[in-house]
């Protein structure tokens, strides 16, 4: 290693927000800031990521997408401003913006009520841009629809057994007698829709989206099994119109994703899945900042057991393996082994914990934190 001041050293910062402390924009900054304090010469480059989850926006618009604001329904029915991101043609649409979880009051869920029609109204206003591509990231939901909502809001119909719409949210779909996609916007045919996701679980049964994420919307016990019968339901309903496929996409990875949003994007929006991490990583211009990289910095809040399917650091550390380049983490707390952390493809992880062990501190403190925690790498392997 060269002599802090005359480094070679080309640094390159990839990691996701830090919840509920720092975005994934502050986390660049602070590791910035304190790696320079020990090595002032560094070459330091940042791609903010995220997976597809709540941040996804923010990634991108930090990589230079246009930030477009419209007015939605919010997960309770009642208005809100939600954002997607525009660059030349590709749009990328989060579903937590227009029905996320951090769109209820504190401690308020409607399990089996909230809507995901205003995520259809933002894919809409995603396509009155002009857009030709979109990169849908699903995560962060407040709902467990099956994309029902949404699917309304681009024009398809659900009808009760007196012909009258059902209403929103997953419970109601137990009412449902009829459904038509006929409506829906033609211009969905026209244009490449990615569903990004880091959840491969299917729509229903114990590994399903009620089963598996209803209890972190507020879903008791009744409720899961409520919704899990209305969205098999739903399943078969719209088998009746659009037929076997219906039923085979309800089984598919992805459909699961966001509350069954992502069952509504695949068998209503002819949706293609793939993993959130990799999509973004692509959209965000990862690979030639890659290219340029000595050490890839990755994190995010916790270095966790989920880490390693399919969230933002494994697929950083992922890319950045198989281009050669070395990989260490941060993060607010690591549960993580070292041998865990070293198939996953990173060498060493820095916690935010391992300087101040009091959580609530580290969660309050997180920049300064993480800054004295940055000069710990510079130490490590820029000096």
């Amino acid at each position: 290693m060269a002599d802090a001041g005359v480094t070679a050293e080309h640094v390159l910062i990839a990691a996701d927000k830090f919840k509920g402390s720092l975005t994934a924009v502050q986390v660049a900054e602070r590791v910035t800031a304190g790696l320079r304090r020990i090595a002032p010469g560094v070459t330091v480059e940042s791609v903010p990521v995220a997976d597809g989850g709540d941040g996804t926006v923010a990634a991108a618009v930090a990589a230079g997408f246009e930030r477009r604001e419209v007015r939605v329904t919010g997960p309770l029915g009642d208005e809100v401003t939600a954002a997607y991101a525009l660059r030349d043609g590709t749009a990328v649409v989060e579903m937590a913006e227009a029905s996320g979880l951090q769109l209820l009051p504190e401690g308020v869920f409607a399990p089996l009520t909230s809507t995901t029609y205003g995520s259809g109204e933002l894919l809409a206003a995603a396509l009155d841009a002009g857009a030709r591509s979109i990169v849908f990231g699903v995560g962060g939901s407040a709902t467990t629809d099956g994309g029902a909502g949404m699917l309304a809001a681009l024009g398809a119909r659900f009808l009760d057994a007196d012909g009258k719409p059902v209403g929103p949210g997953g419970g109601p779909l137990a009412d449902l007698a009829t459904a038509d996609l006929s409506g829906l916007d033609p211009r969905l045919a026209e244009v490449e829709i990615v569903l990004a996701s880091d959840v491969d679980n299917p729509l229903t049964g114990p590994k399903g989206a009620p089963a598996v994420y209803g209890p972190q919307k507020g879903a008791t016990t009744d409720d899961v099994a409520a919704l899990d019968a209305a969205l098999a339901h739903f399943a078969r309903v719209l088998a009746k119109s659009i037929g076997p496929k219906a039923l085979e996409y309800a089984d598919s990875p992805g459909a699961g994703a966001a509350g069954g949003i992502g069952y509504g994007a695949l068998v209503g929006l002819g949706a293609g899945f793939r993993a959130g991490i990799e999509v973004m990583l692509d959209v965000l211009g990862f690979a030639p900042a890659l290219a340029r990289a000595t050490l890839v910095i990755t994190g995010e809040g916790s270095l966790d057991e989920q880490t390693l399917h399919g969230k933002a650091p494994a697929g950083v550390a992922a890319a950045a393996r198989a281009a050669g380049v070395e990989v260490v983490a941060v993060c607010g707390r690591l549960t993580l082994p070292p041998e865990a952390l070293g198939r996953a493809g990173i060498r060493r992880a820095y916690a935010l914990t391992d300087v101040e062990p009091d959580v609530a501190r580290c969660i309050a403190e997180a920049g300064p934190i993480l800054e004295t925690v940055a000069e710990r790498i510079a130490r490590d392997f820029l000096v």
